[in-house]
């Protein structure tokens, strides 16, 4: 179901918030079955590999860092990245790239959050992706209870946080562009959903050392979510859907290996001075773990 009528109006930039972020870098087993993957089914560009990684990107800024050499795939039970979500700048990208899955044959769950749409497909090593379109402009209100989020979308309608969605509205709007063409420059990075051990320890350390906002707290789902300040409220979720005390897989096995953060040069002094224990790297990024054992690398946008 859909609600207000659909357009390729690009939404407010990322840079509306006050921290984004740069590339997610993700441990693989094989390097073709990924590239397949991300590259080839997704429509990520390749614009650089080295020993650093395979650095993939749109528009020529890196979205995703492959890392072959893990020698298992993603397992149930341990700490670190449920999904990746990579946002589209408008409704004709999104409809290309459910398309090219389609194409490719990868099964996927085109959902509405009304907030967003997005449409979900899991890779090699069972590393899952998020292709979000950020439409708040179809929200009217919402509020959340403990247990659950109550949404007014915009033409007064309660609806639930998670719908299957409509996709022929979606895919009416299908460019002209090749629908194996590389995804469109603005498609980033827009947030990233993590298992943790403990949402309290991982909510005070995302909202009061990294600087995002305190948005959504479910505590009987066992879920919070925060904002970095912009219109779109959801860029860093949470969830202990594994139990309490979950711990970082073992070495060896495919996941995320750090993610990225951008934010002004004063936040990152904030940031360096609230989190003594972090490390200043040669190019003044700071590398620091979360309560679950997460790597981020904190530069200057």
């Amino acid at each position: 179901m859909t609600t207000a009528p659909l357009t390729n109006d690009v939404p407010p930039p990322a840079a509306a918030d006050r921290i984004t972020y740069g590339a997610v870098h993700l441990d693989v087993t094989h390097r073709e079955r990924s590239l397949t993957f991300w590259r080839d089914a997704l429509g990520l560009e390749l614009l650089a590999e080295d020993e650093d990684g395979i650095v993939l990107g749109a528009g020529g800024h890196p979205v995703i860092v492959l890392h072959p050499g893990a020698t298992r795939g993603w397992r149930r039970g341990h700490a670190g990245l449920y999904h990746v979500a990579v946002h589209v700048p408008d409704v004709g990208e999104f409809a290309r790239a459910m398309a090219r899955l389609a194409e490719h044959r990868i099964a996927q769950a085109p959902t509405d959050h009304i907030f967003s749409m997005a449409t979900y497909a899991t890779g090699p090593d069972a590393l899952t992706l998020e292709i979000t379109l950020e439409t708040p402009e179809r929200l009217g209100s919402f509020s959340v209870t403990p247990d659950s989020i109550e949404i007014i979308d915009d033409r007064g309608r309660r609806r639930g946080p998670t719908e299957s969605l409509d996709v022929g509205p979606v895919l009416e709007h299908l460019p002209p562009t090749p629908v194996g063409a590389p995804l469109a420059p603005g498609a980033r990075v827009g947030h990233v959903h993590l298992h943790v051990p403990d949402i309290d320890e991982s909510l005070a350390f995302y909202r009061d050392v990294i600087g995002f906002e305190e948005h959504m707290v479910m505590p009987s789902v066992g879920m919070s979510d925060l904002s970095a300040g912009g219109r779109f409220p959801h860029r860093l979720a949470m969830n202990t859907w594994f139990g309490p005390g979950i711990e970082q897989p073992p070495a060896g096995t495919a996941g995320m290996r750090r993610f990225e953060l951008l934010v002004d040069a004063q936040a990152l002094g904030g940031i360096r001075d609230r989190a003594p224990d972090a490390t200043t790297l040669d190019d003044g990024t700071l590398e620091l773990r979360d309560p679950g054992g997460n790597t981020i690398r904190i530069g200057v946008a």
